[in-house]
């Protein structure tokens, strides 16, 4: 078994259990909305919301272009489902509002948040030699503005008493493992976001929205096409985290609430492990984002003890 898996079968690519074909998984009435939607993971993501008979998807970036000719090609492929592109920049707090306000003015409701938009930049060998306002744009995105999402998708006007919603979060392995090369600003601050939802999960309870987050793998995308060259890893399948998203919005997941696993990570194994479900039932830090050392600890510790 590799050290980087928490089960004995490691998955490159689709499978049965999280297939977006399989019934289970169904979107069926479902309004999905993907940031960073128009292009990568994020339009495979789109593509199998599709497959699992989502009603309605909503891909969000910042290139009209891209997310229209995305639009198109989905349309193409699934007549049967509506789809929307919608320009927003989610860094910027006015510009993500105003996805949502166009959302509320048209009645529409989202059940399921994928928050796949990213910022990679910068990345060197010496974080203190980057400038700041090069650093804090990466938290902009990968804290500020999935927060921004996070919180309009939660406090939808138009949703009913009692719906439940679901949130995907596409997070990176890079957040594991120490060091993280050249990817300092990029890691710490997808860090900081997973952690956070799991702060949020800690609040928010299952009925109401789920919460998963997780490590696509490792993908060979249109902007790593540009840093990377091909032959120098052995690339996943875009099928396997897009289905893993699917996978990830339906009750089927639930019992990961607000945990962070890997995509390659097979369902049925991890769900069949005794010791992971104990772990998951009596370590409320149990896969989520927190520093590592003391074997318990509680704000209980803190509070003067009465005489």
């Amino acid at each position: 078994m590799a050290l980087t898996t928490l089960t004995s079968t490691f998955h490159h690519d689709t499978y049965p259990a999280i297939s977006s074909s399989n019934p289970s998984l169904s979107q069926a009435g479902k309004t999905v909305l993907i940031t960073g939607g128009g292009s990568g993971v994020g339009f495979e993501i789109a593509r199998s919301f599709a497959k699992a008979n989502a009603s309605r998807i909503i891909i969000v970036g910042r290139r009209i272009t891209v997310l229209e000719d995305a639009v198109a090609k989905l349309h193409g492929e699934f007549p049967n489902t509506e789809f929307i592109a919608r320009q927003g920049d989610i860094s910027d707090e006015a510009s993500a509002g105003s996805v949502w306000d166009y959302l509320n003015a048209h009645d529409i409701l989202v059940h399921v948040l994928v928050l796949n938009a990213m910022h990679l930049y910068p990345m060197g060998p010496d974080t203190l030699k980057m400038e700041r306002k090069d650093v804090m744009e990466a938290f902009n995105t990968n804290v500020g503005g999935n927060f921004t999402m996070t919180a309009k998708f939660v406090g939808q006007a138009l949703r009913p008493v009692g719906q439940r919603l679901n949130l995907v979060n596409i997070s990176t392995a890079g957040i594991q493992m120490n060091p993280a090369p050249n990817q300092n600003p990029y890691v710490t601050s997808k860090a900081a976001f997973t952690a956070l939802l799991g702060r949020i999960a800690d609040e928010h309870p299952v009925e109401d929205v789920q919460i998963i987050s997780f490590h696509p793998g490792v993908l060979y995308s249109e902007t790593v096409a540009k840093h990377i060259d091909k032959d120098l890893f052995d690339w996943d399948e875009m099928a396997l985290p897009a289905d893993f998203a699917v996978w990830s919005a339906s009750p089927e997941a639930a019992w990961l609430h607000g945990r962070f696993v890997w995509a390659h990570w097979d369902v049925d194994e991890l769900k069949a492990d005794k010791v992971i479900a104990k772990r998951l039932k009596e370590e409320t830090g149990y896969l989520k984002v927190a520093v590592q050392g003391l074997t318990e600890i509680s704000e209980t510790s803190f509070l003067k003890k009465k005489k």
